[in-house]
């Protein structure tokens, strides 16, 4: 049998990031939390943790921690079935999610919301980079994720949710400053640009697909969606930035699209595991029909 009060120890520490905030989540002390953790790397003769600030699972322990998540959303549909089988005030339950900063900035707080509001759940959202969500959905370390990979997951439905479109955009200022004779290859390679992290290759496709233009300009790394459409109104560099946050911004004049007639959209889908959670049903629900309202629709 395995021992769950070990797992849900391993668990805590690779969701909190440290034996101390494993131990006040659980209520125990960080001792306790620690000899929980190492018997049960002597029992599975694996290291189960990497040891650092934060604490990471090694793989063995991540498959681990997708079982402790998978068995708390199960038994938290039993305990609302049949709540004589609680324990003292266990708290709503939570899902944990892998989704990318653009979505969180723009449609998907209206999913959330929804979906709280339904069901009472929370939700721990892992922000990553589209383009490698489905990482974290693979390694179970969250039970769905809104990821720009439409292959399927091993265990997990696939469901497209529509396109998150981009425009180049960059302040009157910026314009005047580094295109003044107009926007060609040139300029681009020299304009500063704006990335979210080193993930990011929006900015490269679009001058790709603009120009034929493979450009390596200098960058400010600004990892946070407001930040990024903050800072190129302030006039740091140029950016990809969602339509729907720049066009308050475009018809007011205060950002121009450096070429009005090309956008570049980024296809958008939900994958979540098969586990038969009501949660998760309820999850899905909420992000399939606001993407649907929200995004522009997948061409056929």
């Amino acid at each position: 049998m395995l021992d769950y009060a070990s797992l849900a120890a391993l668990a805590a520490v690779v969701r909190e990031g440290s034996f101390d905030k494993a131990a006040a989540a659980l209520g125990v002390t960080p001792s306790a939390v620690s000899q929980r953790v190492k018997g049960l790397e002597e029992r599975v003769g694996a290291t189960l943790l990497t040891r650092g600030v934060p604490c990471q699972a090694t793989q063995i322990g991540a498959k681990l921690c997708a079982h402790v998540e998978q068995v708390r959303l199960l038994e938290s549909e039993v305990v609302r079935d049949l709540p004589g089988l609680a324990g003292p005030a266990p708290g709503p339950p939570t899902i944990r999610v892998a989704v990318n900063a653009d979505s969180v900035s723009t449609w998907f707080p209206r999913a959330a919301a929804l979906f709280a509001a339904e069901t009472g759940a929370m939700l721990d959202l892992v922000l990553e980079d589209e383009a490698h969500t489905a990482d974290r959905l693979r390694s179970g370390e969250v039970l769905a994720a809104v990821t720009a990979d439409p292959a399927p997951v091993p265990g997990c439905k696939t469901y497209p949710l529509g396109v998150l479109d981009y425009a180049a955009v960059a302040s009157p200022g910026f314009i005047a400053r580094f295109f003044p004779g107009g926007l060609d290859a040139e300029s681009l390679a020299a304009a500063p640009i704006l990335r979210f992290d080193r993930r990011d290759q929006l900015q490269a496709r679009w001058a790709k697909e603009a120009w034929g233009a493979s450009i390596r300009p200098p960058t400010h790394w600004t990892p946070s969606t407001p930040g990024m459409l903050d800072m190129t109104l302030a006039g740091l560099g140029w950016a990809m930035t969602p339509v729907v946050l720049a066009a308050p911004h475009l018809a007011a004049g205060r950002l121009v699209e450096l070429s009005p007639r090309l956008r570049i959209g980024v296809t958008l889908y939900w994958q979540r595991t098969r586990l038969a959670a009501r949660l998760l049903d309820h999850l899905t629900q909420a992000v399939r029909s606001t993407g649907a309202d929200a995004l522009a629709r997948v061409e056929g």
